[in-house]
């Protein structure tokens, strides 16, 4: 079939970011913070470590992994007196679609260094760009413009209200595809710092890439990575490197610029005829 689409062997076309933790909000924080609020405004405490857990779910699927974990789940049922239900799901997700957690998200959501640089490169090479989150639309709009500002600019940028079902699911990917007219998956890279991250691009069968030392499961800002020993932040980073490899990521990178240097073993194993 030569280097038709079905044999593909041609460049990437297509990189499909994640938001926190991967482009903007060092660390993740912004994400974290209001399911530590909203629980405990109804009388649970949780961790900041607890928080991260299910990071990178639709935030509805995120609050129902937090009630059903067995700890939370004990401290729930030890302060109401029943279990945690699919009422105090809708009720704590309402709280978390606030104005004011909105607001929270979009301060905290600067961009990480050297990010608005590297998609400048890419976009000058002809290759799209694409972001996917798993922020719902009253959080998502404000962070985008925001990042707009500062001068990055997805070409076609979806939140979870933009798709049926959130990450793992590939629906995000798959719209994304149709919407800037690029196929096959193989032309595709997906880059995010959580397993669903990880989970969404596999499942759109595209090459996936894991972010480590910005991202949600390092859960560092930028100071405090600096702060630490090179020996233990490196240890740490590739702590995280090596679940997100587990999970099914084909590489990992410290942070997003370093997918310039990634980008032509991308290409040379597809021009081998390798696949995701």
């Amino acid at each position: 079939m030569g280097n038709s689409e079905f044999d593909y062997r041609g460049p990437i076309k297509l990189i499909v970011f994640d938001w926190a933790g991967t482009t903007v909000d060092y660390g993740c924080f912004a994400p974290v913070r209001p399911f530590v609020g909203v629980f405990g405004a109804a009388g649970v405490e949780i961790t900041l470590a607890e928080a991260r857990v299910p990071m990178g779910m639709h935030k509805k699927d995120h609050i129902r992994a937090l009630g059903t974990q067995p700890e939370i789940a004990r401290r729930w049922s030890q302060r109401h007196g029943c279990a945690f239900t699919e009422d105090d799901v809708e009720r704590l997700y309402l709280q978390l679609q606030s104005p004011e957690v909105a607001r929270s998200i979009t301060a905290a959501s600067t961009m990480i260094p050297g990010v608005v640089d590297c998609v400048g490169q890419l976009q000058e090479r002809g290759i799209k760009i694409g972001a996917t989150t798993g922020y719902f639309r009253q959080a998502a709009d404000p962070v985008r413009e925001a990042a707009a500002a500062a001068g990055y600019r997805p070409d076609c940028s979806l939140c979870v209200d933009d798709v049926p079902a959130g990450r793992p699911a590939p629906w995000g990917m798959f719209k994304i595809m149709q919407t800037l007219d690029v196929y096959p998956p193989a032309a595709v890279v997906k880059v995010g710092d959580t397993l669903p991250d990880v989970g969404e691009g596999r499942n759109a069968g595209v090459w996936t890439v894991g972010v480590t030392r910005t991202g949600n499961d390092l859960g560092l800002s930028e100071a405090e990575t600096l702060a630490l020993p090179p020996a233990e932040l490196r240890r740490r980073v590739d702590e995280v490197g090596a679940r997100l490899l587990a999970a099914g990521a084909h590489f990992v990178i410290d942070s997003v610029p370093q997918i310039l240097e990634l980008l032509p073993e991308i290409e040379a194993r597809l021009a081998r005829g390798e696949r995701p």
